[in-house]
């Protein structure tokens, strides 16, 4: 699959990995190629291989100021953190199976809230293998990241060991070495002391002589080296006990045969971080200058962003931000459409997954779920922080364009060939977490519906209608929500001021319709109407809304394209009704009332989508819960039914904190085996069916930065629910759904088979791997 508007990498991921710098890729290939010997061989290839191995240390040693302490190579930084800490908990059992025995002290360890999940998972780890009774304990951070120093002075006289970092790989945030260190051996000289300096090397100077740090694992490929190599310091009065047992290599301390081309790369990299000049690294100013550079940029560019971490207290090169409106995911897929790439702490689902960092920090919840981390090595230079900024640029013109974001200029960009804004017509599903907002746009007569509006949407609503140049006819609960407050306040009082409606925002002066064979209060909206349905059981005041064609024809339950239903059902269940206002009775009355106002194919659209389904309908519900079911075939009695939902709800189970569930699964959720292209197999299946359509299903603004040439239609997953029902008579046609990576083409291409498009296929691994 070729691109249109192919666009040259820009790499901004530096604290998660980085290039090989070519100087040191050609050491390493050396190497491998030519100074290939054994360290441990004897004969000259050998000793050679050796003194490299010995110039490698030497130069570590003189870079960290390691004095008389121990600079052993591993395999990276996860290895030097299990060696440190089983050093430590070994030579500190004895204490705590002393205390075992007087029954008259305990012992903790302790770790930096903030810090590499491998370092509390080690320390769990090691602590019961080791069979050493201590708790493990979090220190909290203030705003800034920074340890509460007062905490480690009230637990450290009882701590075996204390692990913190010199700089956090998700927010630069450094600690003060020397600060830390009065604080920690005044309540404890004897205490162990881990200090992971990862993202410190090349970034922050280090003298680990004049400190009392026991520990301080580092990795090569956080600084230019390849991945496999690493190295740990181990103060001299340290206790050590080899991690790695075998030939004796490393004089004993770490066996296994030297990765001798990783520290080939290595030695070259610390050359140049020795050197005072001709060096690739850049020096402190410089590297602020970059950072403030492209936090210009960002903050121009999307002037709702807001930083995560202080410049003042985190290292240069790592910037970490929050766009409000925007979800982490929606920009880490708005950069690698632009060919940028950053970091989030969220993952693909309906969940939406928050920063354990930020969290600790305690900033707001949605900037810990939006957070993204753009991070770049000392080596990167002005023309690639230049390119980076004019990328981000072209990025938020993308957004602009597809009215996801204000114009925050005049300016108008001559090169910019993303020329017309993307025309919104139809059904649009705008997310937050599992949580729905419905948006219906008749752009003939420049009308918009709004149903359910989530408060995180605010913003997105009200730039896409002033972009749109919309005027809404209604904005609209179908419930009062339990899990969330509603926007419709704010946007009503924006946009329709003297509307008089109820408390779910229906028009008072909504007129009178006929609609299989009942009479319905209705709206209209274009060449649409909107039907309002009572349908009372998840809560009270529970509505269904209809959209329907509105020719005067034609008034029976076939006109009905999609039903606004709230969470009366929801993909694979029911409302549930054990809310104070809830009634499993009334709903029993209000699923047969859908059943006759709705035909079996009218694509449900609820308030919460828990699986990434998007839409239903009565058949595929009908098939997977035998509740709904037997309520619809008249195969249940009121009764059965209440006893029956409330079996149903009872495996809710809410928690303090976390989202309220509004239905319990019933069904088995039909993640059927989806047939799967690679670039290859589908370049023939093109060849071959001429009937073969692709669907890039990302979002216009990704569609416009980056592109397949092959891709016949862009149907993003906010308008997939428009596409399944326009496309309901075309069930056998062969569509393949393309997006960046293949997790939401695969997701796109399981929801659409649930619902009869039986030759849906996805291609795996998406525009990634394909190229």
């Amino acid at each position: 699959m070729s691109n249109h508007n192919e666009l040259t990498q820009i790499y901004l991921d530096a604290n998660a990995t980085t290039p090989v710098l070519p100087e040191a890729a050609s050491a390493a290939m050396a190497a491998m190629q030519t100074l290939f010997g054994n360290p441990s061989s004897s004969h000259i290839t050998g000793l050679k291989a050796k003194d490299l191995m010995e110039q490698t240390r030497r130069r570590a040693q003189t870079l960290l100021g390691t004095g008389k302490g121990k600079l052993i190579f591993t395999s990276g930084a996860t290895e030097g953190i299990q060696t440190s800490i089983l050093s430590a908990l070994i030579a500190a059992k004895p204490l705590v199976d002393a205390a075992l025995l007087s029954a008259d002290k305990s012992y903790c360890v302790l770790y930096g809230a903030t810090e590499h999940k491998a370092v509390p998972e080690s320390l769990i780890h090691w602590l019961s293998v080791l069979n050493i009774k201590a708790e493990v304990i979090a220190i909290p951070v203030d705003e800034y990241g920074i340890l509460d120093h007062e905490f480690i002075s009230q637990h450290a006289a009882n701590a075996l060991m204390i692990c913190t970092m010199a700089v956090n790989n998700e927010t630069g945030v450094f600690q003060d070495l020397q600060l830390l260190e009065q604080t920690i051996r005044t309540a404890n000289p004897n205490i162990f002391w881990m200090v992971d300096c990862v993202q410190a090397l090349g970034k922050t100077q280090l003298d680990l002589q004049t400190t009392t740090i026991d520990y301080a694992p580092f990795s090569g490929h956080k600084l230019y080296a390849p991945k496999g190599i690493g190295f740990v310091y181990i103060r001299d009065s340290a206790p050590f006990t080899p991690f790695i047992a075998g030939g004796g290599q490393e004089s004993g301390l770490r066996s296994g045969t030297e990765n001798l081309p990783g520290m080939a790369a290595l030695n070259v990299i610390f050359d140049m971080l020795l050197r005072t000049s001709n060096s690739a690294f850049c020096d402190s100013q410089t590297l602020h200058n970059y950072r403030n550079q492209l936090a210009q940029t960002l903050t121009e560019c999307f002037p709702r962003v807001v930083f995560n971490n202080s410049f003042n207290h985190s290292v240069a090169t790592t910037l970490n931000f929050a766009v409000q409106g925007f979800s982490s995911k929606e920009i880490m897929d708005l950069f690698d459409a632009a060919n940028i790439r950053v970091s989030s702490g969220s993952a693909c689902s309906s969940k939406v997954t928050r920063s354990f960092v930020l969290d600790a920090m305690g900033l707001p919840a949605w900037q810990s779920e939006s957070a993204i981390r753009m991070s770049f090595g000392p080596a990167i230079t002005q023309a690639e922080v230049d390119a980076a900024c004019q990328r981000i640029k072209s990025a938020s013109q993308a957004l602009t364009q597809s009215c996801m974001l204000l114009d925050a200029s005049n300016d108008v960009n001559a090169n910019n060939d993303i020329s017309n804004k993307v025309a919104l017509d139809g059904l649009l599903q705008l997310r937050f977490g599992a949580s729905c907002t419905w948006v219906y746009v008749d752009q003939a007569s420049k009308q918009a519906l709004i149903i359910d509006p989530l408060p995180e949407l605010q913003q997105r609503l009200d730039t896409l209608l002033q972009c749109q140049q919309l005027k809404p006819v209604a904005i609209i609960d179908t419930h009062g929500h339990a899990d969330h407050q509603s926007g419709r306040e704010v946007l009503a009082n924006r946009y329709l001021p003297e509307q008089d409606c109820d408390i779910l925002g229906w028009p008072y002066l909504a007129q009178t319709t006929s609609h299989a064979g009942e009479q319905f209060d209705a709206i209209k909206i274009g060449k649409m109407q909107l039907i309002k349905i009572p349908t009372p059981g998840h809560t009270s005041d529970s509505i269904s809304l209809i959209l329907r064609t509105s020719a005067d024809d034609k008034h029976d339950s076939s006109s009905a394209q999609y039903a606004f239903c709230g969470d009366t059902i929801l993909m694979g269940s029911l409302g549930r009704t054990n809310f104070d206002s809830s009634s499993s009775a009334a709903l029993f009355h209000s699923l047969k009332q859908l059943k006759r106002t709705i035909t079996s194919n009218t694509l449900i659209c609820a308030s919460h989508d828990y699986n990434n389904e998007f839409t239903t309908h009565l058949n595929a519900e009908m098939a997977r819960n035998p509740l709904l079911n037997a309520v619809l075939n008249d195969q249940i009695t009121e009764n059965d039914f209440i006893a029956r939902k409330a079996q149903l709800d009872s495996h809710l189970v809410d928690e303090v904190g976390s989202e309220i569930m509004c239905g319990a699964y019933v069904g088995n959720c039909d993640k059927s085996a989806i047939k799967e292209y690679d670039a290859n197999s589908l370049n023939i299946a093109m060849n071959g069916n001429t009937a073969l359509r692709i669907i890039d299903i990302r979002e216009p603004h990704e569609y416009a930065l980056n592109h397949s040439q092959g891709a016949s239609q862009n149907v993003p997953l906010t308008r997939l629910v428009q596409f399944i029902q326009e496309h309901q008579h075309q069930k056998q046609q062969p569509w393949v759904l393309i997006c960046r990576s293949g997790s939401r083409s695969l997701v796109a291409a399981q929801a659409m088979h649930r619902l009869g498009f039986s030759q849906v296929a996805h291609l795996k691994g998406g525009y990634a791997l394909s190229a």
